[in-house]
């Protein structure tokens, strides 16, 4: 299951930068009915090699790192294409249903997923899996999206690389924040990937830690639905200070034979980090040209991925070396840093919406 897991990382962090490139190069629609369809296939490969009997660790690894990659290549067509579908009055609007739907989705998939497999095996939930990617390669061939601004002549990979590296770099609230998440996820993710399951299961139940995490979805869902009528007109001021809210989960793992804490600390978290993210999303959308929006997505998807694997292999080293309790302290401390400190840059406190224009 390691083997599985890390060549899809692997693969999805190793192509993310294309897609970047690409998703500013050729037309977003058809990237992503490419990648859906080419997921389609190979889900479905997986899923006769399962039904058929002859998979193996490797072949599974190898599928793996295929959907990583193809993944990689449409997300930040998917998260760019919302600029061009949506009147910039709605876009606000747009992006919070748009995660809402992401949300319920989740939730909603794991569920079905546990019942799939129970009732005719893993093959034939990953057969429906396969079908499902067919299905949204059908939705993205229905959607028309105006064109982006004149498409320059193609040139080398690298040059349209550093040509989005260079928009992050010229607004210093992005790069700024693209960092904090790079420090955000090299901490929390070992805590709630490694260290919450087994100190809440050992102090509570594993059914504590089941339910913290409904908690968690509970806090996006909440996050969402109020983002979905709140319209700061400083986008990230109240959003980045939000995110310290996070803070709550690991500090909570503290009090874990308190079943309430834990489940109280991964509901803020949830709360705050949808509420961050949401007018994250709107502010890199209405401030970055469209045709380096897709770049830009690459960098900052980039930037939070990386560092996750590197944070849940220091965790388990870091906790013997200090101990269970003052890792997640520090873990508390970084993400309220991770929140406040931003909000030293003027440039973060005074970002603000801009003016909604009606389509032409």
């Amino acid at each position: 299951l390691g083997l599985v897991e890390a060549a899809y990382a692997l693969a999805n962090v190793s192509a993310i930068l294309a897609g970047g490139v690409w998703g500013d190069r050729l037309p977003r629609a058809k990237l992503m009915v490419g990648s859906n369809g080419a997921s389609a296939l190979v889900q479905g490969t997986v899923a006769a090699a399962l039904i058929g009997g002859w998979a193996s660790i490797w072949l599974l690894a190898l599928l793996g790192a295929l959907n990583g990659a193809l993944s990689a290549l449409a997300g930040p067509s998917s998260n760019a294409a919302v600029q061009q579908a949506l009147p910039a009055a709605d876009l606000a609007r747009g992006i919070a249903v748009q995660r809402l739907a992401k949300n319920i989705a989740m939730i909603g998939g794991f569920a079905l997923a546990g019942l799939l497999v129970a009732a005719i095996g893993s093959g034939g939930a990953l057969a429906i899996d396969a079908a499902t990617f067919g299905l949204a390669a059908l939705a993205f061939s229905r959607l028309r999206l105006p064109d982006i601004a004149e498409p320059a002549e193609a040139r080398h990979f690298l040059t349209e690389a550093r040509e989005g590296l260079a928009e992050v770099l010229r607004r210093q609230w992005l790069w700024a924040l693209i960092l904090m998440a790079t420090c955000y996820h090299l901490f929390y993710s070992g805590a709630q990937g490694v260290l919450g399951p087994i100190v809440v299961s050992e102090a509570a139940g594993r059914t504590v830690w089941g339910l913290a995490l409904a908690a968690l979805m509970a806090g996006f869902m909440t996050g969402g639905f109020l983002c979905l009528v709140w319209r700061p007109r400083r986008l990230l001021f109240v959003p980045q200070a939000a995110l310290a809210l996070t803070a709550c989960f690991p500090a909570a793992m503290l009090f874990a034979e308190h079943p309430a804490v834990v489940l109280a600390g991964a509901f803020l978290h949830g709360f705050g980090l949808e509420i961050f993210d949401q007018f994250w999303s709107v502010a890199v959308t209405e401030q970055v040209p469209p045709d380096k929006l897709a770049r830009v997505y690459s960098i900052d998807m980039l930037g939070s991925f990386v560092a996750r694997p590197l944070g849940l292999a220091m965790t388990g080293p870091v906790v013997a070396l200090i101990g269970e309790r003052a890792w997640l302290t520090t873990i508390a401390v970084v993400l309220v840093l991770c929140g406040l400190v931003p909000l030293g840059l003027r440039s973060v406190r005074t970002l603000e919406r801009r003016q909604a224009v009606e389509p032409a």
